[in-house]
């Protein structure tokens, strides 16, 4: 039976069963923000005189099917009044509700989203929600509110330091993780070498980290998703946001296109290093970023909303006009949500993603080199959500992606003569189908279950490459080249992943979570780099390359302490096994190679630690603590002796604490620190003296066999609202004052070994050096002006 037989199926069943429970109906609608329309996820309602509930959906949609009868409604959100509706039900019955954001007093300050007991009732673990809320209060570099820095904050996330691209989830690699824009997934999330991200805040709504426990609707990464869910626009009243900053500038503007009916949002940010420079600077030289991010929604009528979301992104690294770097993303999302019946929501997208990066060299159009490389994909995401009753919540849906690969546009021009070198495209399909089913089973234990069936071709025109291990850990051999013609199938790859949570409860204020995920990937972002860097290649599965999957078990404790919640604790506990983990040969090439699957080898992987978090949510002084201590190794054959050896991002302490206090009406206060254990690097072991000059050896050929020097960092900022007590104003603006790196610690980024200067005279002992490479070493200062009106 195919997919659109068995959706038929389904859809025919979900329309029918509604009659066979013929004494129960179906309350359902929308919860959203009454300032300005928006969605309100995760918005909890609660029935109480049966004592259960339900939440909302990534759209705001909920759905509760119960006996007839008369019933007490409470709709609730952290940070928003509570809305209570007295109903009669006896019949189906629509009913949309806006909450109105609650007015906090000086000792009632809310950090979190959430409801107040989610982490305690709530199946889902391995997982983090931040509101922009919640992001906008933790100081960044140079004041700047930035999404991945934020996340950075959470338990088992961190980066290999400053600088760097990207992120690393629970011992797992930057291009391990699926990073989605409101579906459309994104390849590069870091704009100036990663300093800042791709993602306005003024654009964004919801940030959604799951570290483990990723259910069925998910896949094709091993080690995390994060998605980031953008604003639908203010469907009430026009409304401007943006800021002033220190090294660049924000614009938002957001209203209804028709009230209540339709809205936009357009967001643009743009640096301007380069214009701050440029008297100071002889040549022409620059660096500098923008952005764009766009959102349109409609709502045609009660059962029909539509959604047009797109991001447009591009640094640009110049030496001067003829000669740098240039790297950007492109996304397009269209999506429909469609309501079969009260009880039965759909979404289709339509995703378009591009990801393209390059550089130029050559000082005349005689003596050039161009070089550029891209990844571009079309998705189609169908899902089905089913309210079946209050104990039961079923999603069913599938996607299909095509991949279009260009490793290398490459010509060079040598004295007036061109040598074209670039290499051909590949193309793969990745599609997948899943179910997934919530499930209370009693007041105590709820569980969350779920398949996902993945399967990846590889198709031409391509040749396919067989290569022979001539040793294991050295570059191997070519021995034949087989073309195939256009979309014939080279590799074929097909993996069944299972997924299951649960959830019990020990009372009230406690429970105990488990989880078990089985995931594949089979597209893989190849990097011999210490750092990611925008010009990392991402490849396909091939019949050399395997699909990477990963096995994760997951186990918690969950406590909340306080009258209402005011804190929480847990402690979890991961193992991940992984296979075909995408490893170098020695000396790979992964520049401008044909053979590139020749230099690329596969090994085992396995990461594990426990993480643990404390937070206080309300109060004049809150914050959150977090702990994780980790390891995260490979074994590869030929590689570090056939041994264990630590990945570039095995960290085994990470500690972070951010704490935020409100000083004033005008005035609040917030701070974070943060400790990590040095990255592992491969340092030399050995040297040879050569005619006056070292050469440094690894004599063991051992891989990660260093740590640079554990790096910590305190950030401070204060945000102040220039209003005079008393005055009353329509418009909203604050300053921003921050210091990144308060005490000017000279954080190691990476080590590189030297001789001391000069040639050595003859005789004389060679002093060698270990020089550490900071790329922040001192306090940074910002300013920022934020409004909105």
């Amino acid at each position: 039976m195919n997919f659109k037989a068995i959706c038929f199926v389904l859809l025919a069943a979900f329309a029918i069963s509604p009659s066979l429970a013929q004494n129960k109906y179906t309350l359902n609608g929308y919860i959203k923000d009454a300032s300005n329309g928006e969605a309100l996820i995760g918005a909890t309602l609660l029935v109480k005189e049966l004592t259960t509930g339900t939440s909302a959906n990534i759209y705001g949609f909920y759905s509760i099917t119960l006996p007839a009868g008369d019933y007490t409604i409470e709709y609730r959100y952290i940070g928003y009044e509570t809305v209570i509706e007295t109903i009669s039900l006896d019949a189906n019955q629509k009913l949309d509700v806006e909450l109105q954001t609650e007015s906090q007093e000086l000792d009632e300050v809310v950090i979190t989203g959430e409801s107040e007991d989610a982490n305690i009732s709530e199946i889902q673990m391995s997982a983090e929600k931040l509101d922009i809320k919640t992001i906008e209060k933790i100081p960044a570099f140079l004041g700047e509110v930035d999404v991945i820095k934020s996340i950075q904050l959470i338990p088992g996330v961190s980066s290999v330091g400053e600088g760097s691209s990207g992120f690393n989830v629970r011992g797992g690699g930057v291009g391990q993780n699926l990073v989605l824009l409101d579906d459309a997934p994104v390849y590069n999330s870091s704009h100036l070498f990663g300093f800042f991200s791709v993602f306005n805040p003024d654009a964004v709504k919801d940030v959604n980290l799951i570290k483990g426990a990723i259910p069925a609707n998910y896949g094709g990464r091993i080690s995390s998703i994060l998605d980031v869910r953008m604003k639908e626009g203010n469907m009430k009243e026009k409304e401007i946001s943006g800021g002033i900053g220190t090294v660049f500038s924000r614009l938002a503007v957001q209203g209804p296109i028709k009230k209540d009916k339709a809205s936009f949002i357009v967001a643009g940010r743009r640096s301007y290093i380069d214009i701050l420079a440029k008297p100071f600077v002889d040549n022409d030289a620059t660096l500098y970023f923008y952005d764009l991010t766009t959102k349109v929604n409609y709502k045609l009528n009660d059962n029909n909303r539509f959604f047009l979301s797109g991001y447009f992104g591009r640094d640009v690294f110049k030496f001067d006009e003829r000669q740098g770097f240039d790297w950007g993303n492109v996304t397009g999302t269209l999506r429909w949500n469609h309501l079969f019946n009260d009880r039965l929501f759909s979404n289709f997208a339509f995703i378009v993603s591009s990801f393209d990066y390059g550089f130029s060299f050559g000082e005349n159009d005689r003596d050039k080199f161009d070089w550029s490389s891209r990844i571009l994909t079309y998705t189609f995401k169908p899902y089905f959500n089913y309210f079946i009753d209050t104990n039961n919540e079923l999603l069913i849906g599938g996607e299909a992606t095509y991949y279009d690969f260009k490793p290398a546009e490459a010509v060079g021009v040598s004295d007036g003569v061109t040598q074209d070198i670039s290499l051909n495209e590949k193309f793969a399909l990745e599609s997948a189908v899943y179910v997934d089913n919530t499930q209370k089973l009693s007041d105590r234990l709820s569980v969350r279950y779920g398949l996902r069936f993945s399967a990846f071709q590889y198709f031409g025109p391509a040749n396919k490459y067989e290569f022979r291990t001539v040793e294991p850990g050295e570059r191997k051999e070519l021995v034949n080249a087989e073309p195939f013609d256009e979309r014939e199938v080279i590799k074929s790859y097909t993996n069944l992943e299972p997924r299951a949570s649960l959830r019990y409860k020990l009372n009230n204020s406690s429970s105990i979570k488990a989880s078990y995920t089985r995931t594949a990937q089979y597209i893989h972002l190849v990097s011999n780099t210490a750092a990611s860097t925008p010009i990392d290649l991402w490849t396909p599965s091939t019949n050399n390359i395997k699909p990477q999957t990963g096995d994760q078990y997951t186990l918690g404790y969950f406590r909340n302490f306080g009258k209402g919640n005011d804190y929480e604790a847990s402690i979890e506990g991961y193992y991940r096994d992984t296979d075909n983990q995408v490893d170098y040969v020695k000396g790979a090439d992964i520049f401008i190679n044909e053979f590139i699957e020749g230099d690329l080898i596969s090994g085992v992987g396995r990461a594990y630690g426990l993480e643990f978090s404390f937070k206080k949510n309300v109060g004049k002084i809150n914050g959150w603590l977090s702990y994780t201590i980790g390891k995260s190794e490979l074994k590869t054959p030929g590689i570090n002796r056939g041994d264990w050896y630590s990945t570039r991002f095995d960290q085994t302490h990470n500690l972070k604490l951010f704490g935020e206090t409100q000083l004033s009406k005008r005035t609040s206060f917030s701070a974070n620190f943060t400790y990590l254990t040095g990255a592992p690097i491969t340092a030399p072991t050995s040297r040879f003296n050569v005619q006056g000059l070292v050469i440094p050896y690894n004599y063991y050929d051992s891989r990660n066999n260093f740590r640079i020097p554990a790096s910590h960092r305190l950030d401070i900022a204060l945000k102040w609202d220039p209003t005079r007590p008393g005055k009353k104003k329509k418009n909203e603006d604050y300053f921003v004052f921050s210091i990144y790196n308060v005490y000017g610690n000279k954080n190691p980024f990476s080590l590189f070994f030297a001789q001391q200067d000069g040639r050595a005279v003859a005789g004389e002992a060679i002093d060698t050096f270990a020089y550490q490479f900071a790329i922040i070493g001192a306090p940074v200062p910002a300013i920022s002006y934020n409004f909105k009106f």
